[in-house]
């Protein structure tokens, strides 16, 4: 009966959630999708934090934002890897702006070449990045939800959070990490008192043209080409305007990837590989 109900949903169109009068805060918004969010909740009239650890570029930004003369938007440098600054920034926000409503994870780093290559160091900052810091800016933001009575996260996961690839072993590990976090997160919600009040969701981007990956390797480029960071932005924004709990971009990503793990392993691989999207090292 549940099934019925879940397809039925599906087909019927939902309005979209008012986000004018929510406070976002971005993380990684020098450039790239964390670039394009900000400058679309502006747009929606939303009050927007800037957080970047390259301060000249996240400021760059903020004055792409203002020329919209919309939203209201504050920049932020921090490195969200180290637990101490983001605490102080999550102290910092709340004095100069004010509780923060919607919570947007989208820093990180990609690494790209084969395991016995990596350093401890990059395996240790790709963690810290892509997956720490998740765990802090949770830690610190999710109770000026609860105080609300409402809130939102959003974590950027990847399709290599659905997929093992090579040349990404750390990446994916993280990114798998990142997929476990809000499931469980999801689950604690659910079971607590603020179900239906802090909503989740989980995205899962296919490559993107952000400069992240340096050495694409696809073999049919017209129909697996790299994405558009604007375009997956609205795809984000959208997400979260209707509750989704997870979102592939692009969407049959997610189909595919619960449909494959029904097959023997063999199937699996070779599907993979007739694919031939990855990533080369980054190594000469």
């Amino acid at each position: 009966m549940e099934i019925i109900r879940t397809m039925l949903r599906s087909l019927v169109s939902k309005q979209l959630k008012d986000i004018s009068k929510d406070t976002v805060l971005i993380t990684g918004t020098g450039h790239g999708i964390g670039k394009e969010l900000a400058l679309l909740y502006a747009g929606y009239g939303s009050t927007v934090i800037c957080v970047d650890i390259n301060e000249k570029n996240n400021v760059k930004t903020v004055q792409e934002v203002k020329h919209l003369n919309r939203g209201v938007v504050y920049s932020f440098g921090c490195d969200v890897s180290k637990r101490d600054q983001v605490v102080e920034l999550a102290t910092r926000v709340h004095k100069n702006v004010g509780p923060v409503s919607v919570l947007i994870n989208n820093a990180g780093i990609m690494p790209t070449h084969p395991l016995t290559q990596q350093t401890p160091e990059e395996i240790l900052r790709v963690f810290d990045v892509n997956v720490f810091s998740q765990f802090w800016t949770i830690q610190s933001f999710l109770d000026q939800m609860k105080k609300q009575r409402k809130g939102h996260i959003i974590a950027m996961s990847s399709v290599a959070g659905l997929f093992g690839l090579p040349n990404l072993v750390p990446y994916c590990a993280t990114k798998f990490a990142v997929r476990g976090l809000m499931e469980a997160l999801y689950e604690e919600i659910r079971k607590g008192p603020y179900k239906n009040q802090i909503n989740l969701t989980t995205i899962y981007p296919y490559m993107t043209n952000t400069g992240l990956c340096k050495n694409p390797k696809i073999r049919f480029p017209s129909i697996w080409g790299l994405l558009d960071p604007k375009q997956v932005a609205m795809r984000i924004v959208e997400a979260h305007r209707s509750n989704r709990l997870e979102l592939a971009i692009p969407s049959f990503f997610l189909h595919f990837h619960n449909w494959t793990r029904l097959l023997p392993n063999s199937w699996r691989f070779a599907i993979n590989d007739s694919i031939g999207s990855g990533v080369e090292s980054d190594l000469k």
